[in-house]
Parts: C-alpha cells; structure tokens; sequence
C-alpha cells in the first residue's frame, strides 16, 4: 500500500514539476529575447530559441517520468524497461542538481530536491526488477513449478533401465 502511495505522489510531484520547469525557462527565454541579452556574441533569438527547446524537452520528459510513476502506483506492478530507465535517469538529474542547488540556491531547494529523488529511488527499489515483490502467492507458485520439474524427473528416470539413471561420466 505504501509503495501505491509513494509512487502516485513521486508521478504527481514530477508532473507539477515539470510544468514548473516549464514556466521557468519560458520566462528566462522570454526575459533573454525581450532584453536583447547575449552571452559572449551569442545571437539573443538562439539563446531564446534554446531556452524554450529546453523548457519542451524538460517538460516532456518529467511529466513522462511522472505518467510512468502513476501508472506503477495505479496498477502495482513494476515499470517496463523503458520506464525504470527514464526514471533512473530522472533520478540521476535530480541527485546532480540538488547538488549544484546547495550552492547556487540554498539548502531548501536541495531538500525539495533530494525528497523528490528519495520518492523516485524508492518507487525503484520497492517494485524490484522482477515485477510484484514475492508474496504469498508467488511463492506458491514457485513450490508448485519445482513440483512439476520433480514429477517430470522422475518420470523421465522411470523410463530408464534399472541402475542407470542417466548417462554415465566419462573417465
């Protein structure tokens, strides 16, 4: 139930988050193309242009991080490949930037950083590379397979010849 919970808050966040991340660098692309600002002869409509591209590129990104934690928590069951890799991904920005925010921002911004990255890593963590964590029933299921694997075994050593039970080592 907390791993539920934790992943539709983790999808929830990174989708307000990316709608932040939006708005930020579409008022520095504005704020760059109404000042005429430039960054060592750069042409100012580039670095507009840049900072918008950015702005889509991180939105995107962050609310498909945030769709694919929602999904997790909606149905239980672990990301796809696809999925686990955007948010490994997702997690490693944030573990960068909530480094680089200590310094640049303070100690909030690097706190709301690293509560995001914990949500991410132990939505991660909690769903495992298998699927659902092993419960009662899927431990059922195990006993029952290596049940099936001992009666096909014995069958296949019925079939055999008295004292033989397979074929022999060489020496």
């Amino acid at each position: 139930m907390v791993r539920r919970v934790a992943a539709a808050v983790a999808g929830l966040v990174l989708i307000a988050e990316a709608f932040g991340v939006f708005m930020l660098l579409m008022t520095v692309g504005i704020v760059v193309e109404n000042q005429s600002m430039s960054l060592d002869g750069l042409d100012p409509a580039l670095m507009s242009d840049g900072a918008f591209g950015f702005g889509v590129f991180s939105a995107v990104f962050l609310a498909g991080c945030g769709l694919v934690l929602l999904l997790v928590g909606g149905r239980d069951r672990a990301p796809a490949r696809l999925g686990r890799v955007l948010l490994v991904i997702a997690s490693v920005v944030h573990g960068v930037l909530g480094a680089l925010a200590v310094g640049l921002v303070g100690w909030e911004a690097f706190a709301v950083l690293m509560a995001v990255l914990a949500l991410i890593v132990y939505t991660l963590v909690a769903y495992g590379p298998g699927g659902r964590p092993d419960g009662p029933e899927s431990g059922q299921a195990a006993r029952e397979e290596r049940g099936r694997e001992r009666e096909e075994g014995q069958e296949l050593a019925q079939g055999l010849p008295q004292g033989e039970a397979g074929p022999k080592p060489a020496a």
